[in-house]
């Protein structure tokens, strides 16, 4: 068997544990790594006192697509190098957000367990649901997952909308906001796509889910950090905004034990590229450009 690379592993996430044959684990927060010259990070953050405790640290190839947790100015003032797995997980993201907004409008888990409960038997029929066809569907940010959102909704959408910093040439066909509020008055269901990080810390606060209103809808696939999850409560809970579809929160893996009991919510755990087919691509991405590190070669996909 060959010696393994200098290479630290930093992985929570479970489904890539098929990956810690590759290197060794360290808990750089508790001991040094001297002599490791790269790294394979997923499901943790990566900050710069991490990054001191491994002084010959040349490279971070992190399992994710989202780089928000990594200290990535600090990286580049270590001039360490930092690649993603951009692209492999946008289908799948883009399927689960279309798959939370059908769950809302229709009531699925609500009616899946009135089915369970006995419910239907003792009760008769459940409360209506929403049509999810024919609804004006904005996308807070139009990248590569935002697209394939949009892409995906346009056939049952009455019109799409998106926000971004500026107009996109390939989004022709749709309507573009440059305010997220504007958007939120103008759409029906707001589908939150932006990357997380410190630029969009709370920028679906709110204003914009006020402007979404009582009958809207929010689906978040992006980040815990993109909402004011307070607010978003509260709105819940008051009836200012009508529901919700959420795979991410704030404070993962804890949920606020207000959205537990809400039958217009649909809470996921953070699963929206949580497929064997999406995470084995990650993970050989992920490997593929520690490959190309260790080889000299450019990287793959760098940040």
């Amino acid at each position: 068997m060959s010696p393994k690379p200098p290479l630290l592993m930093l992985l929570t996430n479970p489904a890539l544990r098929c990956l810690e044959h590759v290197g060794d684990l360290y808990d750089l927060r508790h001991e040094p790594a001297p002599g490791i010259r790269a790294a394979l990070c997923a499901g943790i953050g990566f900050d710069a006192a991490m990054m001191d405790a491994a002084p010959d640290l040349q490279m971070i190839s992190l399992a994710e697509v989202g780089y928000d947790r990594i200290d990535v100015d600090y990286a580049r003032v270590r001039r360490i190098a930092v690649t993603n797995t951009p692209d492999v997980l946008t289908d799948d993201v883009a399927d689960l957000a279309i798959g939370l907004m059908l769950a809302v409008a229709r009531r699925l888990p609500a009616n899946d367990l009135y089915v369970r409960q006995g419910r239907w038997a003792a009760e008769g029929p459940p409360p209506l649901a929403r049509r999810a066809s024919g609804r004006r569907i904005g996308v807070l940010g139009l990248g590569r997952i935002g697209q394939a959102i949009a892409t995906r909704a346009a056939p049952f959408a009455s019109e799409i909308g998106y926000f971004s910093r500026r107009p996109r040439s390939e989004a022709a066909d749709y309507l573009y906001f440059d305010d997220p509020v504007a958007l939120a008055a103008w759409a029906e269901i707001l589908v939150v796509a932006v990357s997380g990080g410190p630029a969009t810390a709370g920028l679906v606060d709110w204003r914009v889910i006020e402007a979404l209103g009582p009958d809207g809808m929010l689906i978040n696939i992006s980040r815990g950090s993109v909402v004011n999850e307070a607010e978003l409560v509260a709105a819940l809970q008051a009836g200012r905004l009508g529901s919700a579809g959420l795979d991410v929160f704030a404070h993962e893996p804890h949920v606020p034990e207000a959205l537990l009991g809400m039958d217009n919510v649909v809470l996921m755990p953070h699963q929206a590229s949580a497929t064997r087919e999406t995470r084995k691509a990650m993970a050989d991405l992920a490997l593929a450009n520690l490959a190309a590190f260790f080889a000299g070669e450019p990287l793959l996909t760098p940040i």
